[in-house]
């Protein structure tokens, strides 16, 4: 036997189950144990099923940053946060969201999706998806809004659809970075090497999916700032008219953390509200990006 034979392993088929919600996207994954390598067939069955409600939660995830990180991989490569004081040490893939406040500093970025956003719209490749799993939940609030933004253009009225047709828009990470504070705590001032990192960007309004081919809304309150080629107070209606009508309920999946949850959404898909909780409850989230493609 060859010396690649014997080291080759094989990876077995777990047995889970898919199960919708009852609501315009979003399914939760029962009984897949992400601390275990999955097989190949394992692996196209969640990436279908990803494609299918653009939102999975993984119960139960009781997985190391390392395991989290390896099953991002799977996606494709990842994205490191500008921010980098609120990476995981010695995990630099692995972007902390908390509320919690020690020694006078956060140990993550606590006010994070204020607004409804997707995320890293603001780079030349935005993010394909998110990964964000619980590691220290509230007692009362914490829920994440997600819209989906193929049914909101879907739904567009047919003049405003008209209006915004071959519109491309600039993204900029700083375009609301000061409105955002969390418990009296402002958000840390960027550096000029932090700030050439996020240098403003253009994307098309409309969105076509690169593997799916559903087009949907890219334009989103956090981080859109206006529409090219059109005067600026044109430009802001037609924003507003947008962001009114892309989180209409009846495109909104409302999700309630439980313990251990992991949820991977489809950042070209979606946008994501954070509905906060209270300051003197503790949150811990550990985030992981995956890069996207150029959107077209």
């Amino acid at each position: 036997m060859s010396a690649a034979a014997q080291t080759t392993t094989t990876v077995s088929a777990q047995s889970f189950d898919i199960r919708p919600f009852d609501a315009p996207l979003g399914a939760e994954i029962i009984g897949l144990d992400l601390s275990r390598p999955l097989s190949d067939a394992d692996f196209a069955r969640v990436h279908r099923a990803h494609l299918d409600h653009a939102l999975l939660v993984f119960r139960d995830q009781r997985i190391t940053p390392e395991q989290q990180i390896a099953f991002s991989r799977r996606f494709g490569p990842l994205q490191i946060h500008v921010l980098k004081q609120f990476l995981l040490a010695d995990h630099p893939e692995i972007f902390i969201i908390s509320n919690i406040v020690e020694n006078g500093q956060p140990i993550g970025l606590g006010d994070a999706g204020k607004f409804w956003h997707s995320d890293l719209s603001y780079k030349e490749f935005p993010s394909l998806g998110s990964m964000l799993l619980a590691q220290e939940l509230p007692e009362e609030g914490g829920d994440t809004l997600f819209a989906s933004q193929q049914l909101a253009y879907e739904t567009l009225p047919s003049e405003l659809r008209r209006a915004i047709e071959g519109k491309r828009a600039a993204h900029s990470y700083t375009a609301r970075y000061a409105d955002e504070v969390f418990a009296g705590v402002r958000r840390p001032r960027l550096t000029e090497a932090q700030l050439a990192e996020v240098k403003a960007v253009v994307h098309p309004v409309v969105r076509t999916h690169p593997e799916t081919g559903r087009k949907g809304l890219f334009v989103n309150e956090n981080f859109t700032t206006h529409i090219l080629d059109i005067p600026g107070d044109e430009s802001r209606q037609i924003l507003a008219e947008l962001y009114a009508h892309s989180a209409k309920p009846e495109f909104i999946y409302r999700h309630p953390w439980q313990p251990h949850d992991m949820v991977f959404w489809d950042n070209r898909a979606l946008i994501h509200l954070a509905t906060g909780c209270p300051n003197h409850l503790r949150r811990r989230m550990h985030r992981t990006t995956i890069q996207g493609d150029v959107p077209f």
